[in-house]
Order: C-alpha cells, then structure tokens, then sequence
C-alpha cells in the first residue's frame, strides 16, 4: 500500500499529515488524489460514508490554491452544518503547515452578519450548505466568479434532503470554467442527472461499492416490544461498561424523549435533532466527541457529518426504510481496522424490512437477545467489586478519622459489613432496571405503535380509594371536550410545554370545559409549566386537585348513545336512505315512532320505513314506556 509521499503532495501538506498522525493513506485517498492533482477537468468519487473522502478532495484542493489570493476560488457544498464544520476542521488542520488559509463555514442556525464578515475578509475556501449559500448569493456577498473549483460533498444526501433545486441554482451560477468535483456513496438517478447536466467527461474512481458496508461491522437483531425499548437501552449500557455510541431515531419528538427518559435514569445520553439551537447542537457534540456521554440519540439528518473515533455501538430504535440510510447510520462504527456492533432494535412487524436489507445490502443480521437482569447484575458487581479491591487509599484521610470510623464499625463483622456493601451496589442496579423480561415477547401488542402502557401507562399502577395511582398527584386543567381537544392531543400539548413523557402521566379524565391528569409526584411540578400558556387563543390554567375526580355526564351536547361529532348523539349504523333507520336511537324527544327526522341513537341498516315497520318496532321494545326510547341492546344506563 501506497503512503502520502508517493501521491504527490507538496511538504506542507506531509508535514502537516504527519503532525495529525496520518500514515497511510486509504483506498479512495490513493486513487483520488493523483488524478485529482494532475486532472484539468470534472471528477467523480464513488466511496462510502467513513472511507476518508475529505482528505481524498481536500489535500489535492489546497495544493491547488493561491493561497495569496484573497479571492474565493474553492466552494464546498455539504448537506448539513455538522459535516460542514466537520470539513472546515479536517482543512485546517491539513493546512496548518501552509501559511495562512482562511477556510469559512457558512450554514443556517447561526449569525448570518458574522459570516458575511468572515467571507469579506478573504475566505479562499467556503464550505456551506445550500440553503445558507443561497441566501449569501441573493444578498450578492458571496462572488462565485473567480471560483475554480466545486466540490460536491455526500451529493446523494443533499438530495435525498431535498436540495434538488438549490444545487441546480447554484451550478447554473457558478459555471464559468469551473472544475466540479462530485463525491457520493451512491450514483442514484439523480446524481447520473446532474453529472450529464453539468459535468464535461469527467473522470470517475470506484472504491468498494460491492461492499456497501464495512466487514468489520457484526449486525445484530433483537426482537422486543415496542414499549420496552428505552429499557433495552439502560440494560445494554449497564452491561457494556464501555459503551460508546449513536441511537438513531426517526423523529425528532422520539430522539428527545428517549434521550430524557434515560437521563432521568442516571445515564449520560444527549439528543441531537433539528429543533435546537447552533449552541446546543455545538455543546452536545463536543460532550460526545470528549467522551462525555456515553450515547448521542440523533436523527439520520441531524446525524449526517458526525466523524468521531471510536464508536463502539450503531443502534437502531426504528429501522430506516432505506437500506442505504441502514449503510450510512452503520458505518459510523468500525473505523480504521477497528470491531463494532450495529444493533437493530425490532418488533415483530419489522422482521419483513430487517430481510429486505439484508438482502439489498448482502448481510446476515444475527438474533441477539437483550442482556437479562442475573447477567448485568453478576457483571457489575464483579466489576464493582475489582474497582473496590484496587481502590487507592487517599492519603488525606487521617489517623484520627480512620481510628473513629474503625470504632464505630467494630461491631460489625467482615462478612457483614461486605454485605451491606454489597446490597448499596446490588439496589442501585435494580432501582434503574425493571425485572421484567424484555426477550419475553409471547404476550402483548408487539409493534412501534405500542400498546396503553407506553402511551403513558394508564393501567400502570394500584389505585387508592380516589381512583389515583400510588406515587401521582392529580392537576386540573381548563381545556375539555368543548375545545376541540381529545386525550391524547392533550397528553401531547402537555408533554411538549413540559418536558414530561408519557411514561410520567398517568389517568386522563377529560370533561366538557375542563379535564384532569395524574402525574408522577417526583417531576408534578413541572405541570405548572402550563399556567400562562395560550391554545387556540384561550390562556391556560393548572391547579393541583385534591378531591376525588369524576368523569361528568356532559358530552359536549350530544343527546344520546356515542356518535361521533354529530348533535343528536347516539351510535349510527350504515344507512342506505336519507332520514328514515332501524335499531335504537337514543332517547327521543316525542313518541311518535313514525316521525322524521330522527336524532341520534344506534341505528343499523335500513330501507325506507313502513308504518307496519313502526309497529313492529314499538312492540318489540322489551319494557318501558311507549316512545321511551330504552335500547334493547344497551339497557337502561344509555338513556
């Protein structure tokens, strides 16, 4: 294998190389960067995700430019911020030996004043989004004439993002003697477009594309319950000491929540999705790439650009509908020669799409089972007992508070005081684990919809004489049926104002004007969060209720029977003419059985009504009185 001398760098650049630790160049790196160097003209680099494709364009880039110009003559486009500042860093750093290069990032989230002042200060290379270089070409602070080179980064996500139109724009202004550089793992429809469109005989390097994925990666399956898959996570990492990796969700909703519920359990996880802030998304990735977390819980677009070493584990809580996305998510992992586990987390609904990317992708996924309680809890209390064992004594704890502390524990004995010891490690184990067997999937709903319990636990625990759950407080709340509003819109408002999860929330009791909500008493405080808000214009109001909660007989005026949201109440069956039905109706308003329309109550399939029709009705009713309106199917308590 070829080193970075015999590709024809200049010295700056090797010793720059040498000085970040880069030996040996990789395989996409070896066959870019000559041609790239020597070609005048178009180029495409075909290579997955984690091959090295940024130094494979960006060491030939900045031996190409006048670094003694001022003027723009490189411009890399990238799909998101993350792989953009990711890029910004990597040429920084190749050209730290160079001479000075001013290399700007430009990407929506962040100032945009503070760009135009770095791009007017001389900026020979801007690495940018679409989205964000677009608005600098409208405000004309970005001159793409003197530009001599585009480099076209993870082509196939910026489209897959929806940048179709913006990279058309920009290459439509930005040809003018230009040479394109397109790096992408895929060559999809749209990228074959592009290349006809506005690339002249370009040269092209394919690196590995019959391996799509990394054969140092083990890809592994378990099968579990939708509703116990945040519990699967605390059980890998209370086994996995050394755990180090990126859950992939499909929401950003989703990748919050998991993120908070293992937070509240000790664990030290962070979220990443499209909803924060520049300054939290920078904060949580340098967490991560200081090791201070042991999972990011991300988006795949939020994801797109996270170059860290060392990732130990890829998990999936949903699986992508893109075998690509499953090839771009894993190969975040087993970097540089290095093992890693890509570990799909499935339900019995997925098992079709688990085969349909395996097949695409030409790998096996091998059944896993998620560590049990006995194994964790052996696990750790061995490790426990190893860091107990070679636990260095502080120096600073003097003879005085070592001969009290004796005195006081010389009535126990060795075997004792170890198991008291040992019960303060063995309770916090199963405090932050349930005891329940997760690889247990013979009963219960077994799809990502999850069943009551992982909507909020409604059924979850014993309930005292005030029909609350155990551990909970009730709240009021004044928004009800008359605000257009059902359980679980409202379960929503109130997690999303919050922070609180469903798994905090408890019964639900909603009423015509207003509802109420048992909530765990450890976070109940934050259901005051809610006070001030406003809905639909009408500003809200919570109280802690302390009285015995009863769900009212208003129904929002509906008369009779479930319905729907029509006004006459009542449960309607299928019709097949305009006014006349069979069956019952709810409780009527006269007693004449004959007349029309009717209003509401359950009404089953009819044709027109006879005047016999009505009689037969009348004397099949089983009690009550004449035009009472008393089902026969439901009884009495539905009138």
């Amino acid at each position: 294998m070829e080193n970075f001398e015999a590709l024809g760098l200049s010295q700056p650049l090797l010793d720059g190389l040498a000085e970040m630790g880069f030996e040996t160049p990789t395989e996409i790196q070896q066959q870019s960067i000559p041609i790239l160097l020597k070609h005048d003209g178009d180029f495409i680099g075909l290579a997955q995700t984690g091959t090295g494709k940024t130094a494979a364009f960006g060491l030939p880039l900045l031996d190409l430019i006048d670094i003694n110009s001022r003027e723009t003559q490189a411009l890399i486009l990238a799909p998101t911020r993350e792989l953009a500042q990711q890029i910004c860093g990597q040429m920084e750093q190749m050209s730290q030996k160079m001479g000075k290069l001013n290399v700007v990032p430009v990407f929506g989230g962040a100032n945009i004043m503070t760009q135009i002042r770095e791009i007017r200060r001389g900026a020979q290379i801007v690495v940018a989004t679409p989205g964000r270089l677009m608005d600098l070409m409208k405000r004309k602070e970005v001159n793409l004439d003197s530009l001599k080179f585009m480099v076209l980064d993870e082509a196939d996500e910026m489209l897959n993002m929806g940048f179709k139109e913006d990279i058309d724009f920009i290459l439509s202004k930005s040809d003018g003697g230009r040479r394109i550089w397109l790096f992408s793992a895929t060559m999809a429809r749209e990228i074959k477009r592009i290349v006809d469109t506005y690339m002249v005989q370009p040269e092209e390097v394919r690196v590995n594309q019959e391996n799509i994925v990394n054969t140092n990666i083990e890809h592994q399956s378990v099968q579990l319950k939708a509703s116990d898959k945040t519990e699967a996570l605390r059980r890998y990492l209370d086994y996995h000491e050394d755990m180090f990796g990126v859950v992939f969700c499909r929401t950003k909703r989703d990748t919050q929540k998991v993120a908070d519920e293992l937070n509240n359990n000790g664990y030290a996880t962070e979220a990443l999705h499209g909803d924060m802030s520049q300054a939290q998304r920078d904060a949580a990735m340098k967490r991560f790439r200081d090791k201070n977390l042991k999972l990011l819980i991300a988006t795949d677009v939020a994801a797109r650009g996270i170059d860290v070493d060392d990732i130990t584990h890829v998990i999936h809580f949903a699986l992508p509908d893109d075998p690509e996305f499953y090839a771009h998510r894993s190969g975040r992992t087993a970097r540089a020669g290095k093992k890693g586990v890509s570990l799909a987390l499935i339900t019995k609904g997925d098992n079709r799409k688990l085969k349909y990317i395996a097949s695409k992708l030409g790998i096996n996924f091998a059944p896993a089972e998620v560590p049990a309680l006995d194994a964790i809890t052996e696990k750790r209390i061995s490790r426990w007992s190893d860091n107990l064992k070679n636990q260095e004594v502080n120096p600073k704890i003097s003879d005085e508070l070592m001969t009290s502390v004796v005195e006081r524990l010389e009535d126990i004995s060795k075997e004792d005081l170890i198991a008291k010891l040992l019960t303060k490690e063995y309770n916090s184990i199963y405090k932050r684990n349930s005891i329940k067997d997760v690889n247990d999937r013979s009963k219960g709903r077994d799809d990502d919809r999850g069943g009551r319990g992982e909507r909020g636990g409604r059924d979850r625990g014993r309930k005292n004489d005030r029909g609350k759950e155990e551990g909970m407080k009730t709240y009021f709340i004044n928004l009800g049926r008359k605000d257009n509003i059902n359980k679980g819109a409202l379960l929503g408002y109130v997690c999303d104002v919050t922070g609180l999860t469903g798994d905090d929330i408890g019964r639900i009791v909603l009423d015509g004007a207003h509802s109420f909500m048992d909530v765990k008493e450890e976070v109940a405080s934050q259901m005051l969060k809610v006070n001030g808000t406003q809905r639909d214009g009408r500003e809200l109001r919570v109280d802690e209720h302390h009285g015995k909660v009863t769900e009212s007989r208003d129904r929002g005026g509906r008369s009779g029977g479930f319905k729907g949201k029509r006004d006459g109440g009542g449960f309607k069956g299928r019709r097949s003419d305009g006014d006349s039905g069979g069956g019952f109706k709810g409780r009527r308003s006269n007693g004449d059985f004959g007349s029309a329309p009717r209003s509401g109550g359950f009404k089953g399939r009819s044709t027109k009504t006879t005047d016999s029709d009505a009689g037969r009705d009348r004397s099949s009713s089983k009690g009550g009185k004449k035009g009472s309106g008393r089902s026969k199917f439901f009884g009495k308590k539905w009138d």
